[in-house]
């Protein structure tokens, strides 16, 4: 596949590049090359990033990396299966549970929600870093979802990462993820505010929280109303200001006949748009009815 001249390979972390110390100088240019390309294109050409990622495991399948990066290419492209094989293997070769929360999450993935809240228990989670076991809360929330346990969800995401007013990189997924679960709990108003607390801690946009809170607040169906009422007739239905100076004018000189003496005005109904719910790092919606309850002193 071809590789823009601008993409070095330099690019890359000092960590995963010492890890293709282990190849041939030249092979190790060309995997970091591949390598590069993957994490360019992930997030807006997901199925080019999984091209480059099954070069670079041709070319380097003994590397951690390069199966972590071919793990998230896969899982970019709800390749499920084949991510989690890639990221089995990646931590066979470096012993790091760091990839555990995405490991759960591609069993949700693959329709086994029961299988991700069992790994979200497991020792495995307290041996990853805070940002790792909030990851690890989002995904079991998602199975709870997933299961139809949509209080257990709720009370899941509650822990005093989400109750913090610090901002951390993770910080606006949590409460989005929250007001997401709320809103389908019919607790519009909660919802609410924790939509707006998501869009005040989205520093990079990485979540829609900005787009929900307008739903809620009726915009969507406001401007969609004026929208349906701006023709008649193929005449404009704002005047300008001269023009609405004008009629005033011969109204009150009483020169323009024809003029009526009441307006009629046009009534514009807001409409809100209902929205619907996606789970955060989450593979889709699934799962079947339980009694959706967490009792004091559950694992998530």
């Amino acid at each position: 596949m071809p590789i823009p001249e601008d993409v070095t390979g330099d690019e890359l972390d000092k960590d995963v590049k010492q890890e293709l110390q282990s190849l041939p100088k030249t092979l190790a240019e060309d995997v970091a090359r591949n390598l590069v390309m993957v994490a360019r294109l992930i997030d807006e050409d997901p199925e080019g990033a999984y091209g480059y990622s099954r070069v670079a495991l041709r070319l380097a399948s003994r590397v951690a990396a390069v199966r972590e990066a071919a793990g998230f290419a896969a899982y970019a492209n709800q390749k499920y299966s084949e991510a989690l094989a890639e990221f089995r293997a990646a931590r066979r070769m470096t012993g790091t549970v760091d990839l555990w929360p995405v490991m759960a999450d591609c069993e949700r993935g693959l329709g086994r929600p029961e299988k991700a809240l069992e790994m979200a228990g497991a020792a495995e989670v307290h041996r990853l870093d805070k940002a790792g076991q909030v990851e690890m809360r989002l995904v079991a929330a998602g199975a709870r979802r997933d299961m139809d346990q949509l209080d257990a969800a709720i009370v899941t995401l509650q822990s005093p990462e989400l109750a913090s007013s610090a901002v951390h990189p993770w910080t606006a997924r949590l409460r989005y993820a929250y007001a997401d679960a709320l809103l389908e709990a019919g607790r519009e108003s909660e919802a609410r505010d924790w939509f707006a607390k998501a869009l005040e801690s989205d520093r990079d946009g990485g979540t829609d929280a900005a787009d929900r809170l307008a739903e809620l607040d009726g915009v969507g169906g406001f401007v969609d109303a004026l929208d349906e009422d701006a023709v008649d007739d193929g005449e404009p239905v704002i005047e300008t200001a001269t023009e609405a100076d004008q009629d005033t004018r011969a109204d009150e000189d009483g020169i323009e006949d024809g003029i009526d003496d009441e307006v009629e005005a046009d009534e514009v109904e807001d409409t809100a748009a209902e929205d619907g719910a996606e789970p955060l790092a989450a593979p889709g919606e699934r799962g079947t009815k339980d009694d959706g309850t967490v009792k004091d002193g559950d694992e998530v």
